[in-house]
Parts: structure tokens; C-alpha cells; sequence
């Protein structure tokens, strides 16, 4: 009979990778990196276990979306008191915190529980072309995220 072999703790190997959202959709590059931070892209994924990756995103600030939603996507967060409801459109959002739009958008794609909220540490997004992450050599992925004949 065969059994199933669980990876441990000291088996797993956790690589970086640098992704440029330069010019790239919001919700098919969460995808991706919600994939590799799971660790789906490997043949020793564990439902339960934390097999993925470290994942850094940078130019997030020059995200794209398709369609009016610049104008009309909302991104909605509550102080904890009452009439503390703020409300805030991608574009101004943009303007002020864009790492906060490819954040939400990969933790959405994350497991609620607490394995997902471990998951989602080893994402780190900056808005510009720089990280401080290079002593863990990251590789660079390129994930072409615009559809062929869009453009």
C-alpha cells in the first residue's frame, strides 16, 4: 500500500521572487501570487502546511484595471465606532496607498483562517521600483497578466 508523504518543516524550501506589476491587471496578478504564496505551483503543496514562497511586488503604484472600475471600485474600512464607515475609489486609493490595492486583492484570495493570515506575512509590496529585500537574492517572475489581442 502506498502512503501519502507529508513534507516537514525541514524539507520546505521557501524561495523570494520579485514580480513588477508595471502595466499589469490587479485581479490575474493577485491570482498568480496567491498561488505561489499557498505554494499550489509545487509538487509538495500541502493544504494545511505553509509550502509557498515569499513573494516581493514592486511599481505597485503603476497597477492597472480594466473597464470604469478606476472610478467606481470602492475599498471600504471601519474605524470600530459608530458613522466610522470610510469609503475610498481605486484612483484615490492609488494616489495615497497603492500597496494597500494589491494587498487586498491577494488576502482576498488567501484562506480566512490562520493559516492564511501567515501566508499573507510573506507578502511584502512596495509602491515604487526598489525593495530593501536583496540579501535574500530574489529570483525575477515575469507573469504576463494582459490577455492576448488586449490592448
Amino acid at each position: 500500500m502506498n502512503k501519502t508523504v507529508l513534507p516537514t518543516i525541514d524539507n520546505l524550501d521557501h524561495k523570494w521572487y520579485v514580480i513588477d506589476a508595471e502595466g499589469q491587471r490587479l485581479g490575474r496578478l493577485a491570482t498568480e501570487v496567491a498561488t505561489i504564496l499557498r505554494g499550489k505551483n509545487k509538487p509538495t503543496f500541502t493544504p494545511h502546511m505553509d509550502t509557498g514562497d515569499f513573494v516581493i511586488i514592486i511599481n505597485a503604484e503603476k497597477i492597472e484595471v480594466t473597464g470604469r472600475k478606476r472610478e467606481q471600485k470602492l475599498y471600504r474600512r471601519h474605524s470600530g465606532r459608530p458613522g466610522g464607515m470610510k469609503e475610498e475609489t481605486f484612483e484615490k486609493l492609488q494616489v495615497r496607498l497603492p500597496e494597500r490595492i494589491v494587498e487586498s486583492a491577494v488576502r482576498g484570495m488567501l484562506p480566512k483562517n490562520s493559516l492564511g493570515r501567515k501566508l499573507f506575512t510573506k507578502l511584502k509590496v512596495y509602491a515604487g521600483p526598489s525593495h530593501p529585500h536583496a540579501a535574500q537574492q530574489p529570483e525575477t517572475l515575469v507573469i504576463n497578466t494582459i490577455p492576448a489581442g488586449a490592448n
